[in-house]
């Protein structure tokens, strides 16, 4: 026996193996291994039952003698206890290339075997029912690489047989057509041989299609039912996967309430890989339309969540729900209500591209689907005429009912891949713009046309830039020729149609600002060639007279930004038309320049006695400099003159017009940049040089003066020019060989730092009803607070760079970092980053600013509060948890902050002691409990560093202090503890009161590699040599991970949480669901349970679920064929909670 025992063993070897490998052709292993089963099936069997075990992981090997004198359960028991858990791997699981294939080669391994013996081997009630046995018995094991593998093969089996079965009905259907051909046969003609060889094949096939049904119910009712709810998410996938497919091969068999009814219970799955089978399972059978009979009542069943799955928290999900909604849609106009769709709709808007898509999918269905029919042979309609005018409208009057106006460009990248060609007849979208309405067709109204308008800037765009809008693109994908091709041909077009339509297009809409400004947006995407090539020079000088009048009757910011932008993309050196455009461009700014210098010279000389037109005036002329200044060089007028001394004269009189002075800083601003520019190139002179010093220098200072203003507005827009300006000619601006430009490098002085800080003090850090820049009494409009947060966050930042960037001092972060806990929802992130940047520019310093926050912090509840406070009370309670929180921004690595922790330490400790006790001798230091708050970081210490700081700590301590043991020298105590905490829990939070949350991590410890080395840091000035930080450290390594267990050896209730995630709903939050709760109501929602206990008894586990209902687990019963006698007819409702499952059956 042991010789035959190593032999069987290295032929099953090399049957696991060559699956493994893959490489070989399945049908000749297969033909190999039915020759020896038919040499001697016990042998061929055996090498089969032990190819599944060692598919599963195990290493043991079932011997001739076990298979033989052994019941399977003592086989799979005794190949339990051989198993081998310690890796927690097993061949479905592993990673690696090697192991890439081993499920695809596994399972067709098992099809090709029920294939290549579908004529014979299956039938002889040995090999199957063997397979068959040991598979069940696997499936129930409490191992999971038993569990996991066998049901794969169980599933496949029966797909396996599935086909078999469906190859044994048409062969019974054409055996009887032939039958009742030969039958109705005159008697002179008739073969009788031939009837009764029929009859007797006929009688064959039944037998064997009788034996298919057999094995694929033991299949079913011994392993489907119980694992399509195991505890795995990974099973309960295959077991859906697979019925979904027996669905779509043999409807007429399996496609019945009775099946559907596990799909429609298992959508309710906590894990998504689950719910995403469900509904492509699914997908299969809507998609046929033949089935659709058979589906309506699951369709009515579960169409409410279908519909809930289209707000999935799982992205995959959610795709394929709307994607079964869209099949849904295709198979029947009926079933889904206006409110179905309506919650499909808005996802066109979604972030998700893919969701998006989908969902743009199925709002083309829905509205676009239906064309009016074009008459053959007669000439294509163009124009509004087109078929498309109907549907551009519905699209614009979907957009507005949608009232998400500005995400046009969502809307369009949702239905650019279904509906491109519609979305691409710009011919059509031009004519409803600018032709006249037909004959009893209502035109569209101003709303209309500025939605029209907008997205058809979208569909250029799109069309022009071949990529999604901002915060739905998926990364850079490199274009294949084709879209190359198409991209091009589409530019080619836009060009070619818009060139001629928009300078008619601005002339009709000329006095509308939201029109315009799409509108002009539309040359940035034009191939400025064509002008040349199209001959088509006269509809560009009418483009840049329109532009020109544009320019003159508006004084809308956005709208003159896109006259500038216009202009900027027109004058492209590279095409023949710059000339041509730059003439224009130039004609129009001197003229724009002359008028500033006149009406400016007029408006100073008049000063207090100039009016409000005067005044309008110089700021409309100046926002247009301004809005050109931005994208075009204007150094050839000099602009820096009039703009200073025009901010001068508002400084010496304080009383300009708040508009004017904002828009005069940022024209200047602009002028210092584009000097800037031009010296960075290095093709100016010294003087150039000098100049702009002297110029960005004042200007400095005249933004600073500005700080002071009476005008909210002006003095935000003095500090974020001066925040960039300073951030800009920091040092930074020599790095990358721009070495020349050291002269123009600016520092700010103290005063202006301490400026900057408190205006971030007095106009960042306030409440929301503090923020009086909102007007017209719009305090309590959402929006108005939105945008005034929006606002106040962009100061913040702009003065968080400074920090980073060290163009202040890294200390005055003080003042930011102590907001932190108070303002966490409006600026944390803000200020998280800054900390996160300052660490890595100078870990030390960044400690010391974080504990100099926390004594503002301390010093500030004691003006308050006086030195008799509560340690229990909020104010120090706060202090705590911010250092708490603090303390958690070091992160986890020791090593990387050992000595920003212990200047942190040595910072707090000579705080504490600094100031003497107010109650004279024998008191308590005035700053004692600080303490307590930094004790907070002592979870950061490593072991030996703990022992230098306490030993630091006991130089400021006199014999007297180590005795005390009142309530006010408490926070020494505890402070003390903290530092003796030895043993392994180095990173045990020491926290009382209000931060009592913390939980200890203990961790192992090693000793590190002997040629690792690890540098001190400094001690106080005090100590001496001998008390440096001692230099041996102990970092802690990662804790094992937990080997496999088996579910037996689980906790029942351990990681049900965790295990699952919640079903996303479409209220936006999570309701848990409990899956053991009793009594009636569970079924209602068609809410299968999923056990998580596979070794619940069967019985027991019924009762505790199902409480008071009826299961019907039916046999499978194969369809009849027309010679075949009638068999018992289905139940008319499945799905009735009366009757889902039949009591008799034993799970």
């Amino acid at each position: 026996i042991n010789g035959h025992h190593q032999e069987n063993g290295m032929e099953n070897m090399m049957l696991f193996e060559v699956v493994k490998v893959g490489r070989s052709a399945m049908q000749s292993v297969v033909d190999e291994w039915i020759e020896s089963y038919k040499h001697d099936r016990d042998v061929a069997l055996l090498d089969l039952i032990n190819f599944f075990i060692q598919c599963s992981g195990c290493k043991g090997v079932v011997t001739g003698e076990m298979f033989r004198n052994m019941q399977n359960s003592e086989i799979i028991r005794r190949m339990t206890e051989e198993f081998d858990e310690d890796s927690g791997d097993y061949p479905l699981t592993i990673a690696g290339p090697q192991w890439k294939k081993f499920k695809t080669s596994f399972c067709e391994f098992i099809s090709v075997l029920v294939r290549q013996c579908q004529y014979s081997i299956i039938y002889d009630e040995y090999m199957m029912d063997t397979v068959i046995s040991l598979l069940t018995g696997l499936s129930d094991s409490q191992v999971r690489a038993f569990r996991h593998t066998s049901t794969l093969a169980a599933m496949k089996l029966m797909t396996a047989l599935v086909n078999v079965a469906l190859n044994l009905s048409i062969n019974m259907d054409n055996t009887q057509r032939q039958y009742e051909a030969e039958r109705n046969k005159m008697v002179a003609k008739r073969a009788n041989d031939r009837l009764e060889l029929l009859l007797q094949k006929r009688k064959e096939l039944q037998e064997n299609q009788d034996e298919i049904e057999n094995m694929m119910n033991a299949i079913f009712k011994g392993v489907f039912v119980h694992r399509y709810r195991d505890s795995i998410a990974e099973i309960r996938a295959i077991c859906i996967e697979e019925i979904g497919v027996w669905m779509k091969l043999y409807s007429d068999a399996f496609l019945n309430d009775s099946y559907l009814k596990y799909v429609g219970w298992t959508m309710h799955d906590k894990q998504g890989e689950v719910r995403l089978k469900c509904l492509t399972a699914l997908q299969g059978l809507y998609h046929n339309r033949e089935l659709n009979a058979r589906l309506e009542l699951f369709t009515s069943r579960f169409k409410d969540r279908i519909v809930s799955m289209t707000l999935d928290k799982e992205y995959d999900v959610a795709v394929q729900a709307i994607k079964l909604l869209t099949l849904v849609l295709n198979s029947t106009d009926e079933v889904l209500t206006p409110e179905d769709c309506e919650s499909v709709y808005h996802l066109v808007y979604s972030a998700h591209r893919p969701v998006a898509v989908a969902a743009g999918e199925f709002l083309y269905k829905k509205l676009f689907s239906q064309r009016e029919p074009e008459e053959e042979g007669a000439p294509k309609r163009r124009g509004r005429q087109s078929p498309n005018a109907n549907l551009i409208k519905t699209t614009v009057f979907f957009f507005l009912e949608s009232e998400l106006h500005e995400h046009a460009a969502y809307l369009v990248d949702s239905l650019w891949e279904c509906g491109a060609e519609l979305l691409k007849d710009w011919e059509c979208m031009i004519s409803l713009l600018l032709d006249d309405p037909m004959p009893g067709e209502e035109a569209l109204t101003d709303r209309q046309e500025t939605a029209l308008i907008e997205i058809m800037l979208c569909t250029v765009r799109q069309a022009a830039e071949c990529h999604p809008p901002v915060g739905r693109g998926t990364g850079k994908r490199v274009m294949t020729a084709k879209e190359k091709k198409t991209q091009l041909d589409d530019r080619t077009r836009i060009t070619e149609l818009f060139a001629v339509a928009l300078p008619p297009l601005l002339a009709k809409y000329a006095v509308d600002a939201e029109k315009v400004t799409n509108l002009l947006q539309l040359p940035q995407y034009f191939d400025l060639e064509i002008y040349t090539t199209g001959r088509l020079e006269k509809h560009l000088e009418a483009l840049l007279r329109q532009i020109k009048e544009i320019v003159e009757k508006h004084t809308d910011t956005e709208v003159l930004e896109s006259c500038s932008k216009t202009y900027h993309a027109l004058c492209n050196e590279e095409f023949t038309i710059f000339n041509r455009v730059d003439i224009a461009r130039s004609q129009l700014l001197d003229e724009l320049v002359d008028k500033f210098s006149r009406l400016l010279e007029d408006f100073l000389q008049e000063g207090e006695d100039a009016d409000e037109d005067d005044a309008y005036q110089v700021l409309s002329t100046l926002k247009r400099i301004t809005a050109f200044h931005n994208a075009h060089d204007l150094s050839g007028w000099d602009l820096f003159t009039s703009n200073f001394k025009l901010l001068n004269t508002g400084i010496e009189n304080g009383d300009m017009p708040e508009q004017i002075v904002i828009h005069s800083l940022q024209c200047t601003h602009y002028v210092i940049l584009w000097q800037l520019a031009k010296l960075s190139e290095g093709s100016s002179r010294k003087d150039d040089m000098v100049n702009l010093r002297k110029q960005m220098r004042a200007f400095c200072m005249m933004c600073q003066r500005y700080l002071t203003n009476v005008n909210t507005a002006v003095k935000e827009q003095a500090f974020t020019i001066l925040c960039d300006l300073l951030l800009i000619f920091s040092h930074q601006m020599v790095s990358g060989g721009r070495e020349h430009l050291e002269p123009l490098v600016y520092s700010p002085e103290d005063s202006l730092q301490s400026e900057l800080l408190s205006f971030i003090l007095n106009h960042v850090f306030i409440d929301q009803d503090d923020d009086t820049n909102s007007t017209d009494g719009q305090q309590d409009d959402e929006a108005v607070k939105i945008e005034a947060l929006h606002k106040r966050r962009n100061l913040l930042a702009a003065y968080c760079k400074l920090i980073i960037y060290c163009v202040v001092e890294m200390r005055t972060g003080a003042d930011i970092f102590k907001q932190y806990m108070r303002y966490y929802n409006d600026y944390g992130d803000i200020i998280k980053e800054t900390m996160s940047k300052t660490r890595q520019i100078d870990k030390i310093q960044c400690a010391k600013t974080l504990i100099l926050s926390l004594q503002q912090l301390f010093n500030e509840m004691l003006s308050e509060l006086g030195h008799g406070f509560d340690r229990s009370s909020s104010a120090f309670c706060g202090i705590k948890e911010l250092a708490r929180r603090f303390s958690l921004t070091f992160g986890l690595d020791q090593v990387k902050t050992r000595d920003a922790i212990a200047m942190l330490h040595k910072d707090g400790i000579e705080f504490a002691f600094k100031e003497p006790s107010p109650q004279g001798e024998g008191g308590p230091p005035l700053n004692l409990a600080f303490l307590d708050i930094l004790s907070e970081f002592s979870s950061k210490l490593m072991r030996q560093d703990k022992r230098t700081v306490h030993m630091y700590l006991e130089r400021f301590m006199t014999f007297q202090m180590a005795l005390q043991r009142e309530d006010c020298w408490l926070p020494l105590i505890s402070y003390r503890n903290s530092l003796q905490a030895g043993g392994d829990d180095d990173t045990m939070s020491v926290m009382s009161g209000y931060s009592s949350r913390g939980s200890s991590v203990r961790s192992k410890k090693v000793k590190p590699p002997a040629d690792r080395a690890c540098g001190g840091f400094l001690v106080p000035e005090e100590s001496s040599s001998g008390d440096v930080w001692q230099q041996s450290i102990q970092t802690p390594v990662m804790l094992p991970s937990p080997h496999l267990t088996s579910t037996a050896m689980r906790d029942p209730k351990r990681g049900r949480d965790d295990s699952y995630m919640g079903v996303y709903t479409p209220q936006h939050h999570q309701t848990p669901m409990d899956y053991n709760r009793r009594g009636t109501g569970l079924m209602e929602e068609d809410e299968e349970p999923i056990v998580e206990d596979v070794m619940m008894s069967s019985e027991g586990r019924m009762d505790d679920l199902n409480e008071g209902m009826d299961f019907d687990t039916m046999d499978i019963d194969l369809p009849p064929s027309k010679n075949r006698r009638e068999r018992s007819e289905l139940k008319p409702d499945y799905f009735d909670p009366a009757s889902i499952m039949d009591e008799s059956v034993n799970f």
